[in-house]
């Protein structure tokens, strides 16, 4: 089993039944929202000019394309191309029609996000794994399916000045009502999720 113990094997199982029984996607539309993503990206690599940096990104079928491209053109083929996948409920196109950002950005981006997480991990009133933050020349997007009170919280979070180097926050959350986050939170684990014997 590539090297791999059938303990490890085993391990890696449990640990991926649990990561499905927190978040707040069924089994199902996470796997949906991963080959969303495959597919618009290789999609957009094929088709736009190699000064094209495009990020997709599916959150509960709701895609939220990032990054910078070179013309109007461009940025509405990407919008179309996402629209077109299988599964796809919504499209957020926030691309910016301007030259690709530096390395050295993109390196900013990526601390701003992990600290923007760290922040949600410590609120203690929050379900951090229920945020995804993106982070693209300053700017911070968060997703998820959350709350109106929990959307609150989070935008007051990541708009703290607690991390430097943001430009502005941007959301782009399915609201769910407390009721319906309940229910979810109430659910057994999936099926596909439970470790076999």
């Amino acid at each position: 089993m590539s090297g791999k113990s059938l303990l490890e094997v085993r391990d890696l199982v449990v640990s991926f039944g649990g990561f499905v029984a927190i978040d707040r996607r069924t089994a199902g539309t996470q796997l949906e929202d991963e080959s969303i993503e495959l597919r618009t990206a290789q999609g957009l690599r094929q088709n736009l000019s190699n000064a094209a940096h495009v990020n997709v990104t599916s959150y509960n079928r709701m895609v939220l394309l990032t990054g910078e491209v070179s013309s109007a053109a461009e940025k509405e083929f990407a919008e179309r191309l996402a629209k077109s996948q299988e599964n796809v409920n919504s499209v957020v196109n926030d691309l910016a029609i301007q030259p690709a950002s530096s390395l050295t950005q993109r390196s900013k981006d990526a601390i701003t996000t992990g600290q923007i997480k760290a922040l949600l991990v410590d609120a203690k009133d929050l379900q951090s794994n229920a945020f995804k933050v993106i982070t693209e020349r300053g700017i911070v997007y968060l997703m998820g399916r959350v709350t109106s009170r929990e959307a609150q919280r989070a935008s007051e979070i990541a708009r703290s000045g607690s991390v430097s180097g943001v430009v502005k926050v941007v959301r782009v959350f399915e609201i769910i009502t407390d009721d319906e986050l309940k229910r979810i939170s109430a659910q057994p684990f999936s099926p596909q999720a439970q470790p076999k014997p």
